[in-house]
């Protein structure tokens, strides 16, 4: 298929688990400037190192919040993505307050984007709102996007990856069709090979959340060398 972009440019190269150390975060930065990846996708605490080993490209620092469960509460999410667009980061990947969509508490859920949107955008910040797919049915998946968009997010993303499923293109297309063309779509959770990550494009992921970016790449680039 043709792509939009450079297919490099579609990836978060990404490092979220809880024992990540700076080597591997080092190691991480060192892998997004060589194949020109459009950002590190990091937790909080990582987010200084990481702008700093980045200085001077044009890789961007992408910055989890309310992650990986979506539960704390609205003023501490906000003060986690303050924070981090404070030391550096430009995308914010928060995830919504699930249980608020599940028992039909919209407003809450609304409430708290809003404000997180607003943040982020006055720090210059992009936000994606993680919606995590694989626990809501097919009649909340459009009403969460509905709320992403409303709230003036950037990006909706299907998943953190570690509720025990990732992104599928069901999913993916359900979210596209719910949306409209001022809000992109992120996949992200299980993609771990070239197949896999193509067909998200399709689906119509505009940007794709990987650990596994590299290998992907070499596999890209292993095929268009042929």
């Amino acid at each position: 298929m043709e792509f939009s972009k450079p297919f490099n440019k579609y990836f978060d190269h990404t490092l979220l688990k809880a024992d990540a150390t700076q080597k591997e975060i080092a190691r991480l930065c060192k892998e997004a400037i060589e194949y020109d990846f459009y950002s590190v996708c990091v937790n909080p605490c990582h987010v200084f190192t990481a702008k700093k080993l980045l200085a001077g490209t044009d890789v961007k620092v992408c910055c989890v919040a309310g992650f990986p469960l979506g539960a704390s509460e609205a003023g501490i999410k906000l003060a986690e993505a303050e924070s981090a667009c404070k030391n550096g980061a430009e995308e914010i990947d928060m995830v919504i307050n699930i249980g608020a969509v599940k028992d039909g508490n919209f407003n809450q859920a609304e409430d708290e984007i809003h404000k997180i949107a607003k943040a982020c955008h006055e720090h210059g910040a992009l936000l994606k709102v993680i919606i995590e797919t694989g626990l809501l049915t097919k009649e909340e998946i459009p009403v969460a996007c509905n709320i992403a968009e409303k709230c003036k997010a950037d990006f909706v993303k299907t998943s953190t990856g570690f509720s025990g499923t990732g992104a599928d293109t069901e999913s993916l297309k359900l979210m596209k069709d719910s949306v409209s063309d001022n809000i992109s779509i992120k996949a992200s959770g299980g993609i771990g090979n070239l197949k896999t990550a193509i067909a998200m494009i399709e689906a119509g992921a505009d940007r794709i959340g990987a650990s596994k970016s590299v290998e992907i790449m070499k596999e890209y680039e292993g095929q268009n060398s042929k």
